[in-house]
C-alpha cells in the first residue's frame, strides 16, 4: 500500500480532530482516498510520512515562492525565536517590514499586520464599512476571501438579488448585506449598485482569481470595476492573499496598471509563516484605532518570528531582479508541455495561466468565472489528481484550486511532470 503510515495517521486524526485535518480541503473529499501526511520538505519537494517524494504544485497555498525550508528565511526565524517567540508588545521588526512593503505596493501608505487572510479580508471589510458608513458589500461568485461570515455567501434567483447563507451559522441578516456578482461581469456589477444606490460600501474581489481555478480577469475589467466604484463612491479592495508579491513586486495592482483603495495580503508576505496584513492610503487607514473609531486587534499580530519569515522573504524578492521572470518562463514551460500531451491523448481541456499561477480544467470553453470553471469534468479531474499522486506529483486536491509553481522547481522537474500528466491520460 502506497500510503500505509498516510492512512493509519489520517484514522489517529479524525478521532481527535474535526474530520481529521484543520481544514477541509485538506481531507481529499473532492478527490477520493485519504490524504497523505507530510513530514518535512525542501526545496521544489514533499516527504511523506511513507517517504515517498513529491513535485509539489501547492507550496503551503501560494507563500513558499523561493521553494521550501528557503535558507535565508529558515536561518532568520531561528535567530529570531532564540531572542524569544512572543511579546505581545511593539518591535522594530514590524516597522522594517511595514516600510519595505509600502516600497514595493503601488497606492498604499500604511499597513496593518494580522494573523491570516480571512483576518485581513473581514478587517478590510469593516475598515470600508467605518470609513464610507454604509453596510453593504459586493463580492464575486468563487472568489474567496476567508470563512468570516460576510463571505461564505452564494447567489440567489437572480443578479441582484440579496445573498443567502451557504453555511449554516451565517446569519440572514448577515447575508443580506452581502451582494453577489459574476467574476468578469461588469454588468452584473452595475446592476448591484443600481439596485442599491448609495448603500454599497466597497467592492471586494480576488483580482486573479485563485478559488475556481486559476482565473485571469478579462480584459480592461479591473480597470472597468475602478470607474465604476469611483462613480459610486464605493471603494475598492483588492484580495492579493494569493497575488501579492507572487505576480510581481508589486502584485497585481502593479501588473494590471489598476490602484485599489484597501488592499489585503497573506502566504507570500509571511515568508510560510501564518501571516495576513491589509493597506491603504493614509486617509483611509487613519480610520483605524487607536487613531480612529474601526476597532480592529490581535495579540499575536506582528508576531517576530512571522516578521522575521516574512522580511526575509520579501527582500530576497525585492533584490531579484529575475525572479519573476524565471517564474513566468516555468510556468508557460509547463503549459506548454501540458497542452502537447493532453492533445496527444484527445484529453478535453483548458488551461488557465498568468505569471506562477495555473490551473486545469477538464472542459473545452473559455473558462471565465465559476459557472463556466463547475461545468468542467469532475471524474476526470479525479483520475488526473490521483493518477498523478501515484507518480510523484502533487496538484491541489480540488478541481476548483490554482497550482502555484515555485522557483526551486528545475526544468527537469517541470518534465518529469509532464511526462508524468502523458502517461496518466493515456489510459483515459
Amino acid at each position: 500500500m502506497l500510503y500505509q503510515r498516510s492512512s493509519a495517521l489520517f484514522t489517529e486524526a479524525k478521532k481527535y480532530i474535526p474530520g481529521g485535518v484543520n481544514s477541509p480541503v485538506r481531507a481529499f473529499k473532492a478527490v477520493g482516498g485519504n490524504p497523505i501526511f507530510i513530514k518535512e520538505a525542501k526545496g521544489a519537494y514533499l516527504y511523506d510520512e511513507d517517504d515517498r517524494k513529491y513535485i509539489d504544485y501547492i507550496n503551503s497555498w501560494g507563500p513558499l515562492i523561493l521553494g521550501h525550508a528557503y535558507q535565508p528565511v529558515i536561518d532568520a526565524v531561528i535567530e529570531k525565536t532564540k531572542k524569544g517567540t512572543s511579546f505581545g508588545t511593539p518591535t522594530e521588526i514590524e516597522t522594517k517590514i511595514a516600510k519595505l512593503a509600502v516600497s514595493m505596493v503601488p497606492g498604499i501608505d500604511q499597513i496593518r499586520m494580522v494573523n491570516s487572510g480571512t483576518e485581513a479580508c473581514m478587517s478590510a471589510v469593516r475598515l470600508a464599512r467605518g470609513f464610507t458608513k454604509k453596510d453593504k458589500i459586493i463580492k464575486f461568485a468563487g472568489c474567496y476571501h476567508g470563512h468570516s461570515d460576510s463571505f461564505l455567501i452564494q447567489a440567489g434567483s437572480g443578479a441582484v438579488t440579496f445573498g443567502t447563507p451557504n453555511s449554516p451559522g451565517v446569519t440572514k441578516g448577515t447575508a443580506q448585506d452581502t451582494l453577489l456578482a459574476n467574476f468578469n461581469d461588469l454588468g452584473s456589477v452595475e446592476a448591484l449598485l443600481e439596485a442599491n444606490k448609495d448603500e454599497v460600501a466597497c467592492i471586494i474581489l480576488e483580482p486573479v482569481a485563485g478559488n475556481m481555478g486559476c482565473i485571469p480577469p478579462q480584459k480592461d475589467f479591473l480597470q472597468a470595476l475602478r470607474k465604476v466604484c469611483d462613480k459610486h463612491n464605493v471603494l475598492l479592495i483588492f484580495d492579493e492573499v494569493m497575488t501579492g508579491f507572487r505576480l510581481a513586486k508589486g502584485g497585481a495592482q502593479e501588473l494590471f496598471g489598476v490602484n485599489a483603495d484597501i488592499v489585503t495580503f497573506g502566504k507570500v508576505i509571511g515568508g510560510g509563516l501564518p501571516v495576513g496584513a491589509f493597506a491603504a492610503r493614509e486617509e483611509i487607514m487613519e480610520y483605524l484605532a487607536p487613531n480612529g473609531p474601526v476597532y480592529q486587534a490581535g495579540t499575536l499580530s506582528g508576531n517576530p518570528l512571522a516578521m522575521a519569515a516574512g522580511l526575509a522573504m520579501l527582500s530576497e524578492l525585492n533584490n531579484d531582479a529575475g525572479i519573476y521572470k524565471r517564474l513566468e518562463e516555468k510556468t508557460t514551460y509547463l503549459k506548454e508541455g501540458l497542452q502537447k500531451v493532453l492533445n496527444k491523448n484527445k484529453v478535453t481541456y483548458t488551461i488557465n495561466q498568468i505569471g506562477s499561477m495555473i490551473s486545469v480544467h477538464f472542459n473545452d470553453v473559455p473558462v471565465t468565472d465559476f459557472d463556466s470553471a463547475a461545468e468542467a469534468n469532475n471524474e476526470y479531474f479525479k483520475k488526473f489528481f490521483q493518477g498523478l499522486l501515484e507518480e510523484g506529483v502533487y496538484i491541489a486536491p480540488s478541481a476548483f484550486e490554482t497550482w502555484f509553481i515555485t522557483d526551486a522547481l528545475s526544468y527537469e522537474d517541470l518534465d518529469k511532470t509532464i511526462a508524468a500528466a502523458e502517461k496518466v491520460t493515456a489510459k483515459w
